[in-house]
């Protein structure tokens, strides 16, 4: 059988069909556009709500959005960036005369705290070097009692620094053999 001969299919779908009369067409024209124009307010309600904060509103339970005291947000700071170690140590060094005593404080300063977690040391410069061997036979328990205060293993080492007097050079009425300026000033 050739090609000619075949039946030829007849899509009576289209054919039963009837096109949209005038009535028809102003249906489906006005369901488009009530469909444009509930599109349209809901563009419109979301650029309203964004601009008043995302539509994101603070019910009657606390969340995360709403204010904090100044000191919970910088709590949270210091906990979010890892910065509780250093936060604690600078705490220390503002305490420095109620942790050591008033006496011991006046002659010892805290310097520098080397935070590495193989290092942890205290570095204490004192302005003598009567006061800085007081101090060196001191440590053991300053270190136990920073522990105590700041958590377990935050300070491991205090290195203690003497007197350190201004350096000039070297003069014409240096002494022979000397190193510079050596011992206590005070």
């Amino acid at each position: 059988m050739s090609e000619e001969n075949l039946p030829q299919a007849v899509d009576s779908s289209a054919a039963s069909v009837p096109e949209p009369s005038g009535v028809d067409l102003a249906r489906v024209a006005l369901r488009a556009a009530k469909e444009q124009a509930r599109a349209r307010g809901a563009a419109a309600q979301q650029k309203k709500q964004a601009r008043r904060g995302g539509g994101l509103r603070s019910g009657a339970r606390a969340d995360g959005r709403d204010p904090m005291a100044l000191g919970a947000a910088i709590n949270r700071l210091i906990t979010e960036r890892g910065w509780e170690t250093p936060a604690a140590v600078g705490g220390v060094m503002g305490r420095w005369p109620q942790i050591v005593g008033e006496d011991l404080a006046k002659h010892c300063v805290p310097v520098r705290f080397d935070d590495e977690p193989d290092a942890r040391v205290l570095t204490v410069q004192c302005d003598s070097t009567a006061w800085a061997t007081q101090l060196r036979l001191l440590a053991p328990r300053l270190v136990a009692r920073l522990n105590e205060d700041l958590g377990h293993g935050t300070v491991r080492l205090i290195k203690v620094m003497g007197p350190g007097a201004p350096w000039r050079g070297y003069g014409p009425l240096r002494a022979p053999g000397s190193a510079g300026p050596g011992d206590t000033y005070g």
